[in-house]
């Protein structure tokens, strides 16, 4: 695909994704859905309503009426299209700094639309094959009221309440600025924790930190626990479909802790767990301990779904799936990423123990990433050249299901284009820090060579 990367098209908004873009995206989906009505949704960021505005206009001459969610979270979203029966088109760039928007199209079950579908509506893109209504058939817009009090109402339903309220937990939450601002906080609330906030105004310039929850970018949401006494710390990303969390001391969590220490408590003898090839070192051993099965993907949400789903048709169980940056999935609840409904996943571990004890069997590893950006495709694929030739020339088993993974036994390196930015990710890990920065140095310089000689 030119268009869709692993989690829809994203760009620098009015530069690489304008308007005039997002007119034909939903063109394009309006017209290869062929339904009668499409919902859109947006997250908090300041060009979210110029884009929404734009994708309703294009929905709307192709014959299609528009509902308008609003600022909902995009898992709030996907439960209006799976209430509603209705697609959604989500305006929203998720973890990408304030810059970048995107567009993110979901179908009418609630699930990101499989890789087969997103390459239908590129087809027509591309082919500007677009349905257009007459005049007086053109669709009509109206405002829906109430889907985050209903996304709310749903999450609250579907967790262990009176667990989580028994233990009379205090969280302290950043949702970033990002659109869990604005349902995070009362379904906390409502769950029976005492909540308190960083970062808790709805602002799509995202000023008090970027919308990534990152280490780097989470030293407040550290301090705010430390000062208030608090349980956990929990932190999302700019659309709130990911949690990441820090414990009662005050300390980042590694996200693959939190992914293992989830599937440990959901994982059994014959289950099914799905992951991307980054996959780490601590859910592996979690499978192998369990007696479960781990099917490794490429990178991004829409791969780790469609693997879902063809093991689900087999009647496989997958009970919990996602990767290490806090996007989990617990299939039985619906097939989505959810940081809400992940973090009350997790409170319902904390009701009985305290966070640093529950990660604590999946501590001493050591994670290392490095992005290193390019400016053409002659740059992208020379650094990827050079990484196939690293491959090859290693004393280690070579993954090459997306970019290419090298497997040290004791460590591994991965290096692979980003779907999303022009970036090169690598990553690393070892239960040795020295080890897994070795990898990645190694890796990086090779790759920094490449990009100078191309």
């Amino acid at each position: 695909m030119q268009v869709f990367g692993s989690s829809g098209t994203r760009g620098v908004a009015n530069e690489e994704l304008t308007p005039a873009f997002v007119l034909r995206v939903a063109k394009a989906a309006g017209t290869a859905w062929g339904v009668g009505r499409i919902a859109i949704a947006r997250d908090t960021r300041h060009t979210g309503q110029m884009l929404a505005d734009a994708a309703a206009s294009g929905l709307a001459s192709t014959g299609t009426d528009v509902d308008r969610l609003g600022i909902i979270p995009t898992p709030g979203a996907q439960a209006y299209a799976e209430r509603e029966e209705v697609p959604v088109v989500v305006i929203t760039a998720s973890h990408n700094p304030p810059q970048y928007n995107g567009v993110k199209l979901v179908d009418s079950d609630g699930v990101e639309l499989a890789v087969s579908d997103l390459e239908e509506i590129e087809e027509t893109l591309l082919a500007e094959a677009f349905t257009v209504a007459p005049w007086n058939e053109t669709g009509r817009v109206r405002t829906v009221e109430g889907a985050r009090r209903e996304y709310v109402d749903e999450l609250l339903a579907s967790v262990d309440r009176e667990r989580i309220a028994d233990a009379e937990l205090t969280v302290a939450l950043d949702p970033g600025h990002g659109a869990g601002s604005l349902t995070s906080p009362e379904f906390f609330r409502r769950l029976g924790c005492r909540v308190v906030t960083v970062n808790g105004q709805p602002d799509g310039h995202f000023p008090g930190r970027n919308p990534e929850p990152v280490r780097s970018n989470l030293e407040d949401l550290g301090r705010l626990v430390r000062s208030t006494d608090a349980d956990i710390g929990i932190a999302h990303d700019g659309d709130a479909d990911r949690a990441i969390f820090f414990d009662e001391d005050g300390e980042y969590v590694e996200g693959d802790a939190t992914l293992a220490a989830l599937a440990a408590a959901e994982l059994g003898p014959d289950d099914t767990t799905v992951s991307a090839v980054n996959v780490s070192q601590r859910l592996v051993d979690v499978a192998d301990a369990a007696g479960a099965e781990l099917e490794l993907t490429p990178i991004g949400s829409t791969n780790i779904i469609t693997r879902i789903r063809e093991l689900e048709a087999k009647n496989r169980l997958v009970p919990v799936a996602g990767e290490g940056n806090g996007g989990i999935f617990f299939p039985n609840y619906r097939l989505t990423r959810d940081g809400a409904y992940t973090a009350a996943r997790f409170l319902e571990l904390v009701a009985d123990e305290p966070v640093s004890e529950i990660v604590a069997p999946y501590s001493g590893y050591a994670n290392v990433r490095r992005n290193i950006e390019y400016e053409s495709t002659a740059e992208r694929d020379a650094m990827l050249d050079a990484a196939a030739n690293h491959a090859q020339a290693a004393d280690a088993e070579l993954n090459t299901r997306d970019g290419y993974r090298l497997d040290h036994g004791d460590a591994w390196v991965l290096a692979r284009p980003s779907g999303t930015e022009p970036l090169v990710r690598i990553y690393a890990e070892a239960r040795d820090a020295a080890r897994a920065n070795g990898l990645a140095d190694e890796m990086y310089e090779t790759l920094a060579e490449a990009k100078i000689e191309a």
